[in-house]
């Protein structure tokens, strides 16, 4: 695509002084024209995008100022994975047997493992999946409130310097393991948003506090009024989980009489933001709910294929996304999605919707997915304007691609190159607000290789102590 003029909205306005500039490679901007700058250039200024434009224009507007070389690689904005579980199940990859249903695997493993967390384990867990997600070129994640020292966990991703909403769990149904009174469940959410305030309470807007319920049916009416009105009190985002299997629509029902996004909207809780987790057994009425209200839903389409939840026969995330609904992608838990991966998720979501369109949606083509992956998603959880994209003002939150890779040899339609062959083995350098977190495929502020020997550690450690014991698909002997 041929690189248009710049025009004044390109450049921000004050004294013509950048950080850094990263400069030849294509830039693939995701702004409101979806502009490739081809041989492109970004200015960084702090923590914001100063300019984008060719190369030679940004050095001219920004002479003597110290250089990233992408000659030759794809820029494009950080991506956004809109619901990661940062601890529990990351301490126990691929140990979690993948013939339970999601109910099995939640109650019989992944709550024990929760239950068993020590501050340290939450720290390593939330340390590597931060890596994990910015060597994937994910510089955004919405941690969905599974989390049981949340002050910890905070610290750790402010070390690793991901961009995360976080929260802790929260329920107070009666007959439930960890259940707590409504009023120190509201409480405790509170705490966490106070102590990881939004930037218009004062916040460093890098790591913030949403209210975080696990949702499902482990919330009371009260709980999820409470929820709704506390967000709007903070100023700042809530999300839960909600529908990933046919369970919850039948507890629902059982409850109410109804589905459980009419019941959000009976009691008043659903808008602009809510981030629904999920959504996936939705009824038509339900989804133009969802859309009439500002509603957003995180889509993590490989955890519903790896746990069976129905996907394919329910889901309407296309349809939701076709009628002006806010989605957004996401990658779940690593015994669900497995991989922090969201280029993997926008390749799925966009196959499954080409293999089996819903009624009345046209498909989602690989332009479309990228978008839902960046700056669609930043609209989704609230971020619209913050990050998403490569334009002037928003936060510098990028990642150079390496093209030296059969993924990219020959470059062809950029976006289909991105979504189609998933390149995420080709990042190679990632900024956040501003700073380089990744270098040359390597995250820039934890030392890797003793972060991996301390969660192979701290796993071996909570596995015992939970009592559990990792069952085998082939047997594992000891060579001689």
């Amino acid at each position: 695509m041929t690189a248009e003029p710049m025009t004044p909205r390109d450049v921000a306005s004050g004294p013509e002084v950048a950080d850094l500039l990263v400069v030849g490679g294509d830039v693939v901007t995701m702004d409101a024209r979806r502009r490739v700058v081809a041989g492109g250039a970004v200015a960084v200024r702090g923590r914001t995008i100063a300019m984008v434009g060719s190369a030679a224009a940004v050095r001219a507007a920004f002479p003597g100022t110290p250089e990233l070389d992408a000659t030759g690689c794809v820029v494009t904005p950080g991506m956004v994975d809109a619901h990661q579980h940062t601890t529990g199940d990351v301490l126990a990859r691929s140990a979690i047997p993948d013939d339970l249903d999601s109910r099995t695997s939640t109650f019989e493993w992944a709550v024990p493992l929760h239950a068993a967390h020590t501050p340290e384990d939450d720290e390593v867990s939330a340390l590597l999946t931060a890596v994990e997600a910015l060597r994937a070129g994910v510089t955004t994640i919405v941690e969905p409130g599974t989390v049981a020292h949340p002050l910890t966990v905070g610290a750790a991703l402010r070390r690793a310097g991901i961009r995360a909403t976080l929260g802790t769990w929260g329920w107070d149904v009666p007959d439930v393991p960890y259940s707590l009174p409504t009023g120190e469940a509201l409480a405790r959410q509170a705490e966490v948003v106070r102590a990881f305030p939004p930037a218009s309470a004062g916040g460093d807007g890098l790591v913030t506090g949403w209210v975080t319920l696990v949702g499902h049916d482990l919330a009371s009416d009260e709980l999820l009024v409470g929820a709704a009105a506390l967000a709007d009190e903070l100023d700042t985002g809530l999300t839960m989980h909600l529908a990933p299997s046919v369970d919850d629509v039948h507890a629902y029902q059982r409850r109410a009489g109804r589905g459980p996004a009419e019941h959000l909207a009976a009691l008043g809780v659903l808008g602009p933001r809510l981030l629904l987790g999920h959504a996936v057994w939705m009824s038509p009425a339900e989804i133009e709910l969802l859309v009439d209200t500002g509603t957003a839903i995180a889509c993590c389409p490989w955890a519903y294929l790896r746990l069976g939840q129905g996907l394919t026969r329910a889901g309407r995330h296309v349809p939701f996304l076709r009628a002006g609904g806010r989605l957004a992608l996401g990658c779940d838990a690593h015994n669900a999605g497995d991989r922090v991966d969201v280029l993997g998720a926008a390749r799925l979501l966009a196959g499954l919707s080409l293999d089996a369109p819903a009624e009345g949606a046209r498909s989602l083509l690989a332009h479309e997915a990228f978008e839902v992956a960046t700056v669609g998603g930043a609209a989704a959880i609230g971020l619209g304007g913050v990050t998403g994209a490569l334009a002037a003002g928003q936060q510098a939150d990028l990642v150079v691609f390496r093209a030296d890779d059969p993924a990219w040899v020959p470059l062809g339609d950029h976006a289909r190159q991105l979504v189609w062959n998933a390149p995420t083995h080709t990042v190679r350098d990632v900024l956040v607000a501003g700073r380089q977190v990744v270098r040359d495929g390597h995250v820039t502020t934890v030392d890797e290789a003793e972060l991996w020997a301390w969660a192979r550690e701290r796993s071996a450690a909570l596995l015992a102590r939970a009592g559990i014991e990792i069952p085998r698909s082939w047997p594992v002997v000891t060579a001689n």
